[in-house]
């Protein structure tokens, strides 16, 4: 998978002499004692990490563990100490303001917590303000900020000012100002927690059905746990500084890095959080692909299944997509009717399910079709099976874990 932003070595120390710091930092002193002794903070120490292209990368902490500080060297807000920042392989950090600001308006866009808005100018002017900007003719950018008012459910209100907004509206403003410039990578810091809970969810919620649209890569500094494993691909930990952590909610929440980690999850509800995905497993069900697995007939396919002890297969195509589930009783019954095909055989009451279903739902499927259940990305493709057996095995082994 193609990274669209590593950080190296990063730091940031906020002081008179940074050099200092940074020198007892390599002798090993802890950021308290430089700051005991120089008075100097470390904002940031050593992050290395790498941003997938088209993922929601979220970054989470305490209060003063550097979240936003981090997000802020990411696009140069905030000056780094040392370390590298590549944006699609350019150093970020030894680029010239000319080159930061092109790269800024061309392909970089921030939404803030404060909505920002500039409160003389109408919906449509905010929406098309980075445009502005950026030299775009007004035709053209008019054009284009009602693109993404539509997007973000706003375009009725274009002629309206800020303050006629209630506050989701407002950030949805803030949000189309964003998209307006089509930026590849998007940096989004604490963007959604000025609004009220219901708000927050449907911030959410179009956050997500527009990332399915145009797949952008987001990196969004979040406290809030629900957040978090809401709308994150991975989740990026930060203590003191540090990046402690990286992995996906269910991996993070499994297998802890260190005490840190396991305290900032305590008492949390796994199965709150994870998905159908999180648990299907890709080998626990025969996977046939349609029709090259028919050069034998059915009763290569059925000798398939006995062999394995298994009653079910998934069906794919050349893409991995899946067509649907046949059992050995549906391609017997094709083979007493002379049917040809495994298409023909696949069975109508067995549906796929969204790897992004929660586990609550997928339970609920599982009581309603005691049959294997293939869980599927938005595209279709397989990306494994839930069976009753591992639904409950995995249930047994979260209730070890307490």
């Amino acid at each position: 998978m193609k990274h669209k932003i590593v950080a190296k070595g990063l730091h940031k120390i906020f002081g008179r002499s940074p050099d200092i710091a940074m020198e007892m930092l390599r002798k090993g002193r802890h950021k308290d004692e430089i700051f005991k002794e120089t008075g100097m903070v470390v904002g940031v120490q050593d992050a290395n990490f790498a941003v997938n292209e088209g993922e929601i990368f979220v970054i989470m902490g305490l209060s003063g563990s550097g979240k936003s500080t981090l997000i802020r060297l990411l696009n140069r807000l905030i000056e780094p100490t040392a370390g590298q920042i590549l944006v699609d392989g350019q150093d970020v950090a030894t680029m010239s303001k000319a080159q930061l600001v092109a790269l800024r308006r061309r392909d970089m866009a921030m939404v803030f917590q404060s909505f920002a808005l500039l409160p003389h100018l109408t919906v449509l002017d905010n929406a098309a303000f980075g445009l502005e900007v950026a030299g775009v003719a007004r035709k053209e950018r008019e054009r284009r900020a009602l693109e993404v008012l539509d997007e973000v459910g706003l375009q009725a209100f274009a002629g309206k000012r800020p303050a006629e907004l209630s506050g989701g509206m407002q950030q949805r403003v803030g949000l189309a100002r964003a998209l307006a410039v089509d930026p590849s990578l998007m940096l989004m810091d604490e963007a959604f927690s000025a609004l009220d809970p219901l708000k927050r969810t449907e911030m959410q919620e179009l956050l997500l059905t527009l990332q399915k649209e145009h797949k952008r890569t987001i990196i969004f500094v979040s406290h809030d746990l629900d957040e978090a494993f809401r709308i994150g691909n991975r989740i990026a930990i930060m203590e003191g500084g540090r990046v402690v952590q990286i992995g996906s909610p269910d991996e993070i929440l499994r297998n802890p890095a260190d005490d840190y980690v396991r305290a900032f999850f305590k008492g949390v509800d796994v199965k709150r959080y994870l998905t159908a995905k999180d648990v299907a497993l890709p080998d626990e069900v025969l996977v046939m692909e349609a029709p090259a697995d028919l050069n034998a007939g059915f009763e290569s396919a059925i000798g398939r299944l006995r062999q394995m002890r298994r009653n079910y297969g998934f069906v794919v195509d050349k893409e991995r997509r899946v067509l649907g589930t046949v059992s050995i009783d549906s391609m017997l019954r094709c083979l007493a009717e002379g049917r040809t095909t495994l298409e023909q055989a696949l069975l109508d009451d067995i549906p796929a399910v969204s790897g992004d279903t929660r586990m609550t739902e997928l339970i609920s499927n599982i009581v309603r079709n005691p049959y294997p259940l293939p869980i599927i990305d938005g595209e279709r493709r397989y990306l494994g099976a839930v069976t009753q057996t591992i639904l409950l095995r995995n249930m047994a082994q979260e209730t070890a874990n307490v």
